[in-house]
């Protein structure tokens, strides 16, 4: 019984492929908008959670509905200190960061 050669790749080896191994420029660029784009979802799914509109999320962050929607739409990138504004006043979170080597 023969069988048959998969053509199906893991995220991993997609990624290798296509836009080289990790430490490449076009690696690292495409990494970092996927954090970028996590960031922005993550903010989204909790301000849903916590049942607030992007209008009410912005006031009591004291910014705009419009910024609030760059970020959740990885339009614009935010700054920790605003990230850490959105988490915990915002949305009564807490902000954690760690750093891996």
């Amino acid at each position: 019984m023969k069988t048959k050669k998969s053509n199906i790749l893991t995220l991993e080896q997609f990624k290798d492929k296509n836009y080289g191994q990790r430490g490449t420029k076009k690696r690292d660029e495409l990494e970092a908008g996927y954090e970028n784009f996590k960031i922005g979802s993550l903010i989204h799914e909790a301000r849903i959670e916590k049942g607030l509109t992007q209008g009410q999320l912005a006031e009591k962050v004291g910014t705009t509905k419009s910024y609030i929607s760059k970020i959740e739409n990885n339009i614009k990138e935010v700054r920790i200190s605003t990230l850490h504004k959105i988490v915990e006043l915002g949305l009564g979170g807490h902000l954690e960061l760690s750093i891996k080597l």
